[in-house]
């Protein structure tokens, strides 16, 4: 990839055809697939400005190349509030090439203009690519997660 302009920024609700892709991507990476209805309710929420919900977009020279969710949430650790980063995904053309870090980056300057107190987020333990980035960029706390599907 030649050197360009990498630029994140909120998503509007024109980037619905961008956006749906790197979706779709990060569901595939996943080996997941949300129904169409859940996918239309997610958009919905991360456009609505009474959520806590965000969605940033990466853009190199015109066309975007990675994307973000991330949502605001109380904790009883902290009187601020704190950011969870859900979901990150890179178009695999332009992985490599600092899109993640700026989007990490991105979360975190939202996060410190909302008053938050730290933004945090999983990854499955086989993404290890990611990891790298991580762990560059992170403290590691060494929790380990436990759900139950209701």
């Amino acid at each position: 990839m030649t050197a360009s302009t990498l630029t994140v920024r909120p998503a509007t609700a024109a980037d619905d055809a961008a956006w749906l892709p790197l979706w779709r991507g990060y569901q595939a990476f996943y080996k997941v697939e949300q129904a169409e209805d859940q996918t239309r309710i997610t958009w919905q929420r991360l456009l609505d400005p009474a959520e806590p919900m965000h969605l940033a977009l990466a853009e190199r020279d015109g066309v975007v190349v990675g994307m973000v969710h991330f949502i605001e949430h109380r904790t009883c650790w902290s009187e601020a509030n704190s950011v969870y980063l859900q979901d990150l995904f890179t178009a695999p053309a332009a992985r490599g090439h600092g899109v993640g870090r700026a989007l990490i980056k991105h979360v975190c300057e939202r996060a410190r203009a909302m008053g938050c107190a730290k933004v945090h987020w999983l990854t499955h333990e086989t993404n290890a690519v990611a990891m790298v980035l991580y762990n560059q960029v992170a403290e590691r706390p060494g929790f380990v997660q436990y759900r139950i599907a209701l």
